[in-house]
């Protein structure tokens, strides 16, 4: 797959999303970033740490976060994709599920479009992924949760993501699948997802995970946001076994330094 001007090989390598929330109220960074002077600094501590694809978002998605407006999105993450694009050599996703975001941070350089409503939200949202041509990354969500069979019924909305996809002209090529940890799920049920993450791999796409300081992991052990990271490290391990190809984290360094020693050992195996 082609991002911006790089090639991502999904078949020999895993790649990692560096989060970069330019929000004042996100769960676990909310305000830290906000500057352009903290952003550009934390963008260049993540590539330095090994991250390979920068996104950005500029509404919070925690439960209980305040709607903004497209045009108070734009105001924030706009200025930070050109600053990004105008100082690093690195890939830009924009973490938003509205369409007019979308295209001004295209406009401004974004090389990719992440949408946590899977392109259900904004009906507008596949026209514009389709109409610049750019990978998007689709993540499993619903209004509420519910499942008759927990990963069946998220295999079927994947698929109605996935359609939606291509009715509006989006190459297949072009598709990453998320199964939306943390959202419309119970712990329980994201605790199943994690055990049988294999299943998403036969929809035929690049499966990018994002467990990163979740209350998945909050819930299991009993810790705040910033005691997270062990847990999360797991769930990376997990995932890599498991075929994820992207792990979308908040820490660079322990999740590429867990990646690389899991690499080593699955390699040595074969």
């Amino acid at each position: 797959m082609i991002i911006g001007k790089k090639n991502f090989d999904f078949h020999r390598h895993v790649y990692i999303m560096g989060i970069l929330n330019v929000t004042p109220d996100s769960f676990s960074d909310g305000g830290k970033f906000i500057g352009e002077k903290d952003a550009k600094s934390q963008v260049e501590k993540m590539i330095l740490e090994g991250a390979d694809i920068i996104d950005v978002g500029g509404e919070s998605t925690r439960p209980g976060h305040v709607f903004v407006d497209e045009e108070e999105e734009i105001r924030r993450v706009v200025p930070v994709i050109t600053m990004i694009k105008a100082n690093f050599d690195t890939v830009v996703s924009i973490d938003t599920s509205k369409a007019m975001v979308a295209k001004a941070a295209l406009d401004a350089g974004a090389d990719m479009v992440n949408d946590i409503w899977g392109l259900k939200k904004d009906p507008e949202m596949a026209n514009v992924i389709a109409a610049y041509n750019v990978p998007c990354c689709i993540m499993h969500n619903r209004p509420k949760g519910g499942y008759d069979d927990l990963i069946i019924d998220m295999v079927k909305d994947l698929a109605g993501s996935i359609e939606l996809a291509g009715k509006a002209g989006i190459k297949r090529e072009n598709i990453i699948i998320d199964p939306g940890i943390g959202f419309a799920k119970t712990r329980e049920e994201n605790l199943k997802i994690m055990g049988e993450l294999r299943v998403f791999n036969h929809l035929g796409y690049p499966l990018l995970l994002g467990t990163s300081r979740k209350s998945l992991i909050g819930g299991t052990l009993d810790l705040p946001v910033h005691e997270r990271i062990e847990g999360t490290l797991v769930t990376t391990v997990i995932g890599l076994q498991s075929g994820v190809a992207i792990f979308r984290v908040h820490d660079v360094l322990e999740n590429k330094r867990a990646i690389d020693m899991t690499m080593a050992i699955m390699k040595a195996g074969e």
